[in-house]
């Protein structure tokens, strides 16, 4: 292979250690993504004149959900043979534990699927404005113009984790994950994703700042969903497939996942633009 062409990707597992324990760099992105979106809410909330007593439980609902979706759907849409073929299977779908033949070790959570997380964290956000007494279309507005930024992080880590990897490509160019004991390029489809989340946020940062009154009319929450799935829905396709079941299908279960998605996402949408020109007229 021409070693211009392709990069050997083998980082180390851990960031560094924090009092003793591994930091992972998985983990970490995960904190930075959630961070930034805390950070980024946090302002729009501020933008709509919202109060910080209003904001403080969003975190831990949107949090919560996210984790619990992403963990669950990750299960069901794509292990569910295995989950729920014992009830030690059972249980390390619940918990961030595996059972061995020496006993119970702690693995953290390995698998969590976008798609659960994002039917999750919505789950999440219709409770937190039932509690709180707010729209929940202008809280999730504020929570899908950060989105993105999250997205991509998670992307990085999976990325330093050298999992859901692309499809080998066939030529000297690519990522060699020597992780995987692998000696061929794939497409670093992790890397794709990421820089297509980025891209998404500056527009749809850019079109927040010039109308902030769109919040509430359901037009970032559509273009978010609208523009990460169907992005999702093609990058799939020099992905390789997570679950070997997956073979021999036309689509695979991130793109089947995804449809969905887009097409509540056009509907809102189009919905917004609707409600926004009327109360322009």
């Amino acid at each position: 292979m021409n070693s211009l062409l392709y990069i050997v990707w083998n980082p180390p597992a851990e960031a560094f250690r924090l009092l003793g324990l591994p930091i992972r760099f998985y983990s970490l992105f995960w904190i930075i993504g959630l961070v930034c979106a805390y950070f980024l809410v946090k302002k729009f909330y501020q933008d709509q004149k919202l109060t910080q007593k209003q904001y403080e439980p969003l975190f831990i609902y949107g949090f919560i959900g996210i984790l619990i979706g992403a963990r669950l759907g990750h299960c069901i849409f794509y292990e569910p043979g295995y989950y729920f073929a014992s009830f030690p299977n059972f249980i390390e779908m619940l918990l961030p534990i595996e059972f061995t033949g020496n006993g119970v070790r702690m693995t953290g959570y390995r698998g969590l699927a976008s798609h659960g997380g994002t039917i999750g964290v919505f789950i999440g956000l219709w409770l937190y404005c039932r509690k709180q007494k707010l729209s929940l279309l202008r809280v999730i507005d504020m929570v899908c113009v950060a989105t993105p930024v999250t997205a991509a992080a998670i992307r990085l880590g999976n990325l330093m984790n050298s999992e859901i990897v692309g499809k080998a490509t066939g030529s000297d160019a690519g990522f060699v994950f020597a992780q995987l004991g692998e000696d061929f390029p794939r497409y670093p489809a992790q890397l794709y994703e990421a820089i297509a989340y980025l891209m998404i946020f500056a527009v749809i940062y850019s079109v927040y700042r010039k109308h902030m009154d769109w919040v509430g009319s359901g037009f970032y929450f559509g273009f978010c969903i609208t523009s990460i799935f169907l992005f999702r829905f093609f990058i799939e396709f020099c992905k390789e497939i997570q679950s070997p079941w997956e073979k021999g299908l036309a689509l695979d279960m991130g793109q089947l996942l995804s449809i969905p998605f887009v097409i509540i996402g056009v509907w809102l949408i189009v919905r917004a633009l609707g409600i926004i020109r009327k109360d322009k007229k």
